[in-house]
């Protein structure tokens, strides 16, 4: 069984998607069936790769609010992804491009390290206050998950998986997703934004059900 998961790196509700998805993971009966895919989505696709403004005054401006409003927010956002053990630090997050992170994890699809390079991106940037959209950043913490370091260096200076991040977007627009986290399971069953562990695995063993009917054989 397979879960594609539309996210962004510098979305603060996929990294708590994560964790809940492997909470459910944990307690899903058949997880050692179940593939994870991580699939491309740009929350602000036209950013540079690193932004002059931090993240508090990039909300206030984006959502017409004040800092005050924009520092609450990020206050609650923090307490609850505490809850999902994540020690959040967005007063010193760097927002940016996430296009290169992106390619970056199709590239450690083929090699085995999809997962690992995800949480790494998204430690690096909300809990550690790196520019997840600089190239120096990039190279460091896609090689500190696992990936070789020269074929990392190869990627950022040419175009590589490029057509792989826009075939994703261009698939998460043809099924209207316009949030995320989004998860897909078995193609099926979607699961909208970051849902509580026991919704995500009532929905795993549910596509769980109807895919082994599905395979059961007719009678002869």
């Amino acid at each position: 069984m397979r879960i594609d998961v539309v996210s962004d790196v510098i979305c603060p509700w996929c990294y708590i998607g994560k964790r809940r998805l492997e909470r459910a993971l944990s307690a899903f009966e058949h997880a050692d069936k179940v593939e994870v895919q991580w699939r491309s989505f740009e929350l602000d696709p036209h950013a540079p790769p690193v932004r002059q403004e931090d993240l508090t005054a990039r909300l206030a401006r984006k959502y017409a609010i004040t800092m005050d409003q924009a520092s609450a927010a990020n206050q609650r956002m923090t307490a609850l992804a505490a809850a999902d053990g994540l020690p959040y630090r967005l007063e010193a997050a760097r927002p940016g491009n996430s296009f290169n992170a992106h390619r970056l994890i199709h590239l450690a699809r083929d090699h085995g390290l999809q997962d690992q390079v995800k949480e790494r991106f998204f430690a690096a940037y909300f809990c550690e206050g790196q520019a997840i959209g600089d190239a120096h950043i990039l190279q460091s913490q896609a090689t500190a998950a696992g990936l070789d370091g020269t074929e990392v260096k190869e990627l950022l200076e040419g175009d590589a998986y490029a057509h792989a991040v826009r075939a994703d977007e261009t698939e998460a627009a043809g099924r209207e997703i316009t949030g995320v986290p989004y998860f897909l399971v078995d193609g099926r069953f979607a699961i909208p934004g970051a849902q509580e562990v026991d919704t995500i695995l009532a929905i795993l063993r549910r596509a769980w059900v109807k895919s082994a009917v599905l395979w059961e054989p007719g009678p002869r």
